[in-house]
Order: structure tokens, then C-alpha cells, then sequence
């Protein structure tokens, strides 16, 4: 596959069709895990090792499988997937597992993984299947992250606690305090905090994407600068 292809499905992926900001999909987890940078993050990894995974394994069987099990047999792979990552964290990152809570096992339903894998990867060989499953977990990750950094500041005053229930031992000490609270601001770590900065994070990038259409209509505008030719037709006297 071209180089343009691999460049535009990382475009769709990170910006102009995210699944968070613009396709608003898999909002529950979204929404209801982003307390912390460290529950976030470790839903993002799990959200995206399960992308990859699943769209991988539905592109190799995509001419196998009949339109009649079709839908299934992606369910299938991607709860396969989700045990597997499950059976992880349980060994590695036991706690962390603890507070996902239910929202690991509903990565299943996830909106994101079910569509990429249906809308593209069950179209599409191995390769672009696989990186399409890397670029649309990444920007869920990265708006998950964003999102959980921003209730954590704001409601904390502190930015990486508890990092170590993910990297473990080596992370206790990663936690930055930018100020002190005497009690957290709770309107950002409860869920109606998620819904305020979800919102701002998708105004800002509609404000971003509005100020480059007019950037580039100005460029378009611009008038050619140089000698023009001219032609002259008929005769002078």
C-alpha cells in the first residue's frame, strides 16, 4: 500500500476521524474511567493492544468467514482478545484491573473496535488492517490520557499519582504536585467533570480545524504573483 494511504489513515485516525472527538464513540468508558492519567492510560493500552489484535485477526479470515457469521465471529475474536487482556492485568496489574472494574470486559461492545473491524479491517488486507487498528486505538489513548490529565490537575492539583499500579515499584515516585488542596475539587473528577472537559476538547479541535479551512481558502485566494502571459488574437493596426 502507498505511503499517501498509510499517512491518510493516520490522519483519520489521530484527527479528522477520531473515534472520541468526532465519530463520539465508545463514550461510556471515555467518560466514566478519565478520574486519573494512570486509569486512563491503562484502559488505552488495553483498548488498543485489543484493536490491533482484533483487526488483525478479522482481515486474515475476512475471506473466510460467510456474511451469514459474519458479525459473530468479529464478536468472537474481539472477546478472545478482551480475555486475554483481562488474564493480563489480572497477573501484572491486579489493582489496576480492580478499578477498571467492569469497563474492561465492555471493551467487547466497544463501538470503536466492533466498527473498525466490520468497516475496515474485514475489507482490507493484513497490513493496512493492522495499522489502521494502531492509529484508531492511539487516538483514543491519547484523548483518553488527555482527558484523565486535565480532571486529575484540575481536581487534584497533581498530575501522574499512583503510576505505579501500572508500571509498578520503579513509578511511586512520578506523582508532580503543581498546588496544594486542602480537598479535591470534586466537579472535575466526578463524571459531570468528563462531560465539561470532553466538551472543551471538542471545541477546541472544531475551533483548530475551522482556523485551518480558513487558512488554506486565504492560500487559495492569494493572487499569482509573476508575468502573465497574454494572448492577442486578431489584427493590429
Amino acid at each position: 500500500m502507498s505511503d499517501t494511504r498509510y499517512r491518510d489513515l493516520s490522519v483519520n485516525g489521530l484527527w479528522k476521524n477520531n473515534p472520541a472527538l468526532v465519530q463520539l464513540l465508545g463514550l461510556c468508558p471515555l467518560l466514566a474511567v478519565t478520574g486519573t492519567v494512570v486509569n486512563s492510560l491503562g484502559l488505552a493500552l488495553a483498548t488498543l493492544l485489543v484493536l490491533v489484535c482484533s483487526n488483525t485477526a478479522v482481515s486474515i479470515i475476512r475471506n473466510i468467514v460467510s456474511d451469514a457469521v459474519r458479525l459473530p465471529a468479529f464478536v468472537m475474536i474481539i472477546a478472545s482478545a478482551v480475555t486475554c487482556i483481562e488474564l493480563l492485568m489480572q497477573a501484572f496489574t491486579y489493582e489496576l484491573y480492580q478499578i477498571l472494574g467492569i469497563f474492561l470486559p465492555l471493551i467487547t461492545t466497544n463501538c470503536v473496535i466492533l466498527g473498525r473491524a466490520d468497516g475496515y479491517a474485514s475489507k482490507n488486507p493484513v497490513a493496512p488492517a493492522l495499522f489502521d487498528g494502531v492509529m484508531m486505538g492511539l487516538g483514543f489513548g491519547v484523548v483518553l490520557v488527555m482527558l484523565g490529565g486535565m480532571r486529575e490537575l484540575v481536581g487534584t492539583g497533581a498530575l501522574f499519582a499512583n503510576m505505579d499500579l501500572l508500571f509498578g515499584p520503579v513509578a511511586a515516585d512520578w506523582k508532580v504536585v503543581f498546588f496544594d488542596t486542602s480537598q479535591p475539587f470534586l466537579l472535575a473528577i466526578l463524571p459531570p467533570g468528563a462531560f465539561i472537559f470532553t466538551g472543551l476538547l471538542i471545541a477546541l479541535k472544531n475551533l483548530i480545524d475551522r482556523q485551518l479551512a480558513k487558512r488554506r481558502l486565504a492560500l487559495r485566494e492569494q493572487p499569482v504573483r509573476g508575468s502573465k502571459r497574454v494572448r492577442v488574437t486578431g489584427a493590429v493596426s
